[in-house]
């Protein structure tokens, strides 16, 4: 019996559709990797001379969030900023904010995609700092005392913020005006922080508080549950390693997890 005509011709439309679907599939993604690839911000890109300073080997993410007041904001070398990350200096773009940078990221730090980093007066952010995606950072702050007036037509204050060097911020935390965070600070996702925290400390909560410290007399204190994987000297050189240094950190990792 001949195969009906019809519905061979059903099923060679049928795979024409599927090879024209799997074709589009892979253009529009080969298309959106140029599009991000090229739209970085680089300091071989026009959109460096916009900065302060851009360092070599520096890179913003594409696609970027909502970056403006770049004459007053300052990037390090080898910082990498993810997608949709917002670096603001002032209240709108155009605005002439006096002589010194009011942003500044030091170098060699990594924040995390859709983190928002807001400047009015003074933040200060140390080398080898990293953040988690959607940390907010900001040295203003709305006022509320004239009970009269709406909260949002008062106005506002300013009190600097500098995070130090090495510090990690976990994923939505945020960091309010007047913070001071010492030298590698681990601050929980989700804590809202202000005030000053000393170094080497892990920091947590709504306020944020000291959770765990560290002294060169009594180590830290509470102790650590387990002993680290390996020493910083072993991780550094796996990170040296790239691909094959991560794989043999992955598969310590799970060895670990039993």
């Amino acid at each position: 019996m001949s195969p009906n005509p019809r519905s061979m011709a059903q099923r060679l439309a049928g795979r024409a559709r599927d090879r024209a679907r799997r074709g589009l599939h892979t253009a529009v993604h080969a298309g959106w990797q140029w599009v991000q690839r090229h739209g970085e911000i680089t300091p071989h890109t026009p959109g460096r001379r916009r900065f302060a300073y851009l360092g070599e080997g520096a890179c913003i993410g594409f696609p970027v969030g909502a970056i403006y007041g770049e004459p007053w904001i300052s990037i390090g070398d080898h910082t990498l900023v993810g997608t949709h990350v917002t670096i603001s200096a002032g209240f709108v773009p155009g605005l002439d904010l006096g002589p010194d940078v009011i942003v500044k990221i030091g170098s060699s730090c990594s924040l995390g995609r859709g983190t928002h980093i807001v400047g009015h007066q003074s933040i200060e952010i140390g080398n080898d700092v990293f953040t988690g995606p959607n940390v907010y950072i900001t040295d203003q702050n709305h006022t509320y005392g004239d009970v009269a007036v709406p909260i949002g037509r008062q106005w506002p204050e300013n009190n600097p913020v500098v995070i130090g060097d090495g510090c990690w911020i976990g994923t939505g935390a945020i960091i309010l005006p007047g913070t001071r965070l010492g030298r590698n600070v681990a601050v929980a996702g989700g804590a809202v922080v202000r005030g000053e925290f000393p170094d080497h400390a892990v920091i947590g909560g709504v306020p944020a508080k000291v959770l765990r410290s560290y002294d060169a007399e009594n180590g830290w204190q509470p102790p650590l549950r387990n002993s680290p994987l390996m020493s910083l000297d072993e991780l550094a050189a796996l990170s040296v390693d790239g691909l094959e240094g991560l794989q043999l950190l992955q598969d310590k990792l799970r060895e670990e997890a039993g």
